[in-house]
């Protein structure tokens, strides 16, 4: 080989270094391929699973495959019963799945799901057309409104929510995109979601209608928190949407990836540090990303983590409660 070639080849070979790690072939012992349950096409689940599917896939050298889902719901029922291996949930969804509490549990105990990573914070809001004259939670009652599919965050809460605020509501459920669609053609008065930020199908509508963004007044929030206790205090920020001119006070509720008990220890590690070292990677994929930040590994109470997410928040100098340490 000559001088020239080899100075070349060694280049080469420089800029490659940083992928060898993903470019190596994964242990034996690891699956030869993953599958990680999203949500609707429109909502914030469904482009930050392929976002972080991707990049997790191109890190640790196993292919991961996104599965369109109803939602948090559902992703956990199939994490439970080895349907799919990752799943993504939000915490309060969660809750109700651990405690075996929700309607749609039937009072089964999901006890096989466990914590990977935080993803972000999941505010509840609203878009009506502008012609509606519809610029309040109180207005909805009586009204058509759009939550997405049923098994969803939104899906699950809102018609609850609607209920303790005294709110007489005909439900509507469907994919995040199709209720944007029917909200356009007036066949609901008003759709309402719960996503990270910005919200695709929100941000489409306010490209394409004249729309009205509202929340709930600071009395419905604090009747809200009352009755839900997994809710926080959240912020729909001034700009996130072309026409939304003043910040919007909310409620939220936060995300995390799960995946089943059974998943090898080192492997967990693996996406779990694929996640957190390359954020801007992530954030590039959908901007929620932005809390997808170790600070926000506090914000699980109750869900074990599971032991190769552990690991590697010990590596970072985070305790993790030993009631939040999964076997």
């Amino acid at each position: 080989m000559n001088r020239r070639l080899l100075l070349a080849s060694s280049a080469a070979l420089a800029l490659l270094a940083p992928f060898a790690r993903a470019l190596a072939a994964p242990p034996a012992h690891w699956p030869k391929s993953l599958t990680l349950g999203t949500a609707s096409v429109g909502g914030t689940y469904y482009v930050y699973g392929q976002a972080w599917a991707s990049l997790v896939s191109e890190k640790i050298g196993v292919p991961i495959s996104t599965q369109q889902t109803q939602g948090p719901n559902q992703n956990i029922i199939l994490v439970e019963d080895r349907q799919i291996e990752l799943g993504m949930t939000t915490m309060g969804i969660a809750l109700q799945a651990w405690e075996g509490t929700g309607g749609w549990t039937q009072g089964r105990k999901f006890r096989d799901i466990r914590a990977m990573f935080p993803m972000y914070d999941t505010p509840f809001h609203f878009v009506a057309l502008e012609r509606s004259g519809i610029k309040s939670v109180a207005q909805l009652n009586g009204k058509r409104v759009g939550v997405g599919p049923r098994a969803g965050t939104p899906g699950t809460y809102f018609p609850l929510m609607f209920e303790a605020l005294g709110l007489k509501v005909t439900i509507v459920n469907g994919q995040a995109a199709d209720m944007a669609s029917q909200l356009a053609d007036g066949l609901i008065d008003c759709f309402a979601f719960a996503a990270g930020l910005p919200i695709a199908s929100f941000s489409e509508l306010d490209a394409t209608q004249k729309v009205t963004f509202f929340s709930f007044t600071n009395d419905e929030i604090a009747k809200l928190k009352a009755k839900f206790p997994e809710l926080s205090d959240a912020v729909i920020p001034a700009g996130t949407y072309k026409s939304l001119t003043e910040s919007q006070p909310t409620v939220g509720i936060f995300n995390f990836a799960i995946c089943h008990k059974s998943l090898p220890e080192d492997l967990v590690e693996a996406i779990v540090r694929a996640i957190f070292e390359n954020h801007e990677a992530l954030v590039k994929g959908h901007a929620a990303a932005k809390e997808t930040v170790l600070e926000n590994v506090k914000r699980n109470a109750f869900l074990p983590f599971h032991p190769g997410a552990v690991k590697y928040y010990k590596s970072k100098g985070i305790d993790i409660p030993p009631h939040l340490i999964g076997a």
